[in-house]
């Protein structure tokens, strides 16, 4: 990234036909590279850490598609700054992920310590009583009397029984409790996955977990389909009103998504002003949803600022596909997203044309 932003600054001095050559012939190559580069970087974050990659790469992979439309100086700063947020973001928390995991193991393992040496001391015990019982039993050989052997006989039994009963109490308390605290600490575990299987914004299902569940749903044979949902021009709110502003409409907008979708319906958030919604149905009751979801989150949205409550009006632009034999999760998301695009096109062309419902305050 340095050697980008001095080989711009030091381009932008050149004069003469060699330089601009020059430019015009290395510039590209090196761009390449460093978007190359921080894709990779996102892969080897969500490789690293799955529970947390997923917005690493997705914000790499914004970063790598914004420096690719547009280069400048002002760009290559602007993205040196932002991949470096990124980067140390993901890292504290990947620590503190890890860190949590560690413990949780740490604790299961010395808990296991525990029992087995509960167990090793019982299993003394009663080895001892066992010891005693054989001892006694021994010494009837030396007995004449037919009265005291069967007594001896009768009370070494009953002690044998005893350590036996004694035994069994014990071994089963001792799996009981292990089974307690596996269970507490399985559950523990589960409420730490499901925490980071949602998104920490809205609590709709993280871009990683809506993947997973549409690469699961591509092994099987029954028909879906996926939207990508984007709120139309969802930067003007931020830009205007403040990043603050920005989440409490993502927030009130996850909230109206959760009320009109199925209960068969994931519902996720893929990044940014983006969603995802994973129907499991054909295209044509899908396209039915799609509409009646349109219909119900677009409108006005009351949000709090700073000041005083703020109005705004909200529309969105929709892109879905239905799965094809043979298609990947990329494939499938690409087919969507560019329905998006080209839904978001057509509103443009209708707003040119004096017809606006675009995010406004």
């Amino acid at each position: 990234m340095i050697s980008i932003k001095h080989y711009l600054e030091e381009t932008q001095t050149e004069s003469g036909e060699d330089g601009e050559a020059g430019a015009r012939f290395l510039l590209p190559v090196i761009l390449a590279a460093y978007c190359s580069s921080l894709v990779e970087m996102g892969n080897c974050g969500q490789d690293a850490c799955p529970a947390l990659g997923g917005e690493l790469k997705q914000g790499l992979v914004k970063l790598e598609e914004k420096l690719a439309a547009k280069l400048s100086c002002k760009t290559v700063k602007e993205t040196e700054s932002c991949v470096l947020e990124h980067l140390h973001g993901w890292g504290r928390l990947a620590a503190m992920h890890y860190q949590k995991q560690t413990g949780e193991i740490k604790e299961i393992l010395l808990m296991m310590a525990r029992t087995a040496d509960s167990v090793g001391e019982r299993d003394q015990r009663c080895a001892a009583q066992i010891t005693e019982v054989t001892t006694r039993l021994k010494g009837i050989a030396n007995l004449e009397d037919l009265t005291a052997i069967r007594e001896s006989i009768k009370q070494s039994a009953t002690d044998l029984k005893g350590s036996i009963d004694r035994m069994t109490a014990d071994g089963k308390a001792a799996i009981d409790q292990l089974k307690k605290e596996v269970t507490t600490y399985q559950t523990r575990l589960e409420e730490a996955e499901e925490i980071a299987s949602r998104d920490a914004l809205t609590g709709l299902r993280s871009r990683l977990s809506v993947e997973g569940d549409i690469e699961q749903s591509l092994h099987g044979r029954a028909p879906f389909c996926v939207a990508i949902i984007d709120i139309d021009e969802f930067k003007r709110v931020n830009d205007e009103h403040g990043h603050l502003v920005g989440d409490e409409l993502l927030k009130k907008f996850a909230t109206k998504m959760r009320s009109v979708c199925r209960s068969t319906d994931t519902i996720g958030r893929w990044g940014g002003d983006e969603f995802v919604l994973l129907l499991h149905c054909g295209i044509a009751e899908a396209r039915m949803q799609i509409d009646r979801l349109r219909e119900w989150v677009c409108g006005s949205y009351t949000v709090q600022g700073s000041a005083a409550p703020i109005k705004l009006h909200v529309k969105v632009s929709i892109g879905f596909a239905e799965r094809l034999p043979g298609e990947t999760l990329k494939a499938l998301v690409d087919r969507a997203d560019a329905e998006m695009y080209r839904d978001k096109a057509a509103s443009r062309k209708s707003k040119i044309n004096g017809v606006d419902g675009t995010v406004a305050a």
